[in-house]
């Protein structure tokens, strides 16, 4: 296996300059780094990481913490992140941490107060948990992604836009009674709050308020399933129109209305959030964010800040796009 001390041979260098070209610490002419990189590619040398970090300070290493990665939109950052960091030349060392706080401690004080990392990025923070100040105080490249009315957030979806755009749609389709499916208030993550509070500012601003109605559910396919059912049983109760926090509700919505004979959207419209990977396969119409984009973005301004930890400022919150599809229709009249 060859060695440092075979490339610096094959290039005619000391092994000093050779460690130097290599790892891009130190002042070495771009002749004699083309030299050590074509010597060490002949020979198959690749410098170990830690000899890299020994040399530059750097471990090239980035942490990654968000809530969990069972849920879609985290699956998707995550994925954005990964391909991103690769583009990088950087490896990512991933943590999660519920939504308690006791969670949250022990993967500051035990993993990311304790480990190096050239830089940091959180996912899906909740203002209530200090994450963002804890994450700073740890003195190296911070990088946030959440929703977008969080002070200091770098990377972000406007949410409570995406909603009320949403019911905005429903409504200039002629529907009056719409109601909001998602979480139960008492285990609301801070953007569950946002997208409620976009919905029902805009059934207020359309002179809708009395017809304003949450029914909770679990944010899963079954849990807006189960709820719907429950809903759409009674004709009575039944309404016209459903804007769901998610898609992955708005999908176990459409599931429960054809099981009971309900025609989407001929009888009902229903609306989500996210273009999920299965929102085509049923037709629903939804405001689509990117979050594969978001955590490529998260990446790119992280990298800047590790070159220059001066660089201050985020990316402008990004607004979700209306895919309209089949699950949404004009009201029938009477």
């Amino acid at each position: 296996m060859s060695g440092i001390a075979d490339v610096a041979r094959v290039a005619g260098v000391s092994k000093s300059t050779a460690s130097r070209a290599l790892s891009g610490s130190g002042y070495v002419s771009e002749d004699t780094r083309r030299r050590v990189a074509d010597a060490a590619a002949s020979l198959g040398y690749v410098p170990s990481t830690s000899a890299v970090s020994l040399a530059t300070g750097r471990t090239r290493t980035v942490g990654v913490m968000m809530p969990t990665v069972t849920r879609w939109f985290f699956a998707e950052v995550l994925e954005g992140i990964q391909h991103s960091l690769l583009q990088h030349g950087l490896d990512l060392t991933l943590y999660t941490a519920g939504p308690d706080r006791a969670s949250h401690d022990i993967v500051y004080r035990d993993f990311l107060s304790q480990r190096r990392f050239d830089g940091l990025i959180a996912v899906g923070l909740d203002p209530v948990d200090r994450d963002v100040d804890m994450m700073r105080s740890l003195e190296r490249p911070v990088v946030t992604v959440a929703s977008g009315d969080i002070a200091g957030v770098d990377v972000a979806i406007d949410d409570e836009y995406a909603v009320r755009r949403a019911t905005e749609h429903l409504i200039d389709l002629g529907h009056r009674s719409i109601v909001f499916l998602g979480g139960p208030r008492a285990h609301w993550a801070h953007v569950d709050e946002l997208r409620f509070r976009g919905y029902l500012r805009t059934m207020e601003s359309a002179g809708l308020g009395a017809h304003a109605h949450h029914v909770t559910c679990p944010v899963t396919l079954p849990g807006g399933f189960e709820a719907a059912v429950d809903l759409l049983s009674y004709p009575e109760q039944r309404p016209t129109g459903i804007v769901a926090v998610c898609d992955e509700v708005a999908i176990g919505a459409i599931i429960a209305a054809r099981r009971l004979g309900i025609s989407v959207p001929a009888e009902l419209s229903v609306i989500g959030i996210d273009d999920h990977e299965y929102a085509e396969m049923f037709s629903l119409t939804t405001l689509a964010q990117n979050p594969r984009q978001q955590g490529a973005l998260a990446v790119d301004l992280l990298a800047q800040r590790i070159a220059d930890p001066t660089i201050v400022g985020g990316v402008k919150p990004l607004r979700a796009r209306l895919v309209s599809r089949h699950s949404t229709a004009r009201v029938r009249e009477g």
